[in-house]
């Protein structure tokens, strides 16, 4: 499933680590979408795991989260990767390839 909503920003923090953040503004209608694709990415980032998930600062790897903000008949999905630099750019390339 290519992408639609998410966009992803990445941020190298100098040290081999990086953060991906997306950020999707839709109608509620469409939350499922945003949501479908944030599974899809988060299927891949397991399936390709670099190391264990969990809190960085509890020795794990690799950690994402999503959060969703309801305002009216808009609800805002913001959904965030960290992890090795590397694995970062290569999910990223992975999902805006038209082989995907």
């Amino acid at each position: 499933m290519p992408l639609q909503f998410l966009i992803f920003d990445a941020s190298d923090d100098g040290n081999d680590t990086g953060s991906w953040e997306a950020m999707a503004s839709v109608r509620a209608s469409q939350v499922a979408a945003v949501l479908a694709e944030v599974r899809s990415v988060l299927d891949w980032a397991e399936a390709n795991s670099p190391g264990p998930f969990g809190p960085l600062d509890d020795g794990s790897i690799w950690e994402a989260d999503h959060q969703l903000q309801t305002d009216g008949d808009w609800v805002t999905v913001t959904f965030t990767i960290v992890g090795p630099w590397d694995w970062g750019q290569t999910l990223l390339a992975h999902f805006a390839s038209e082989d995907f």
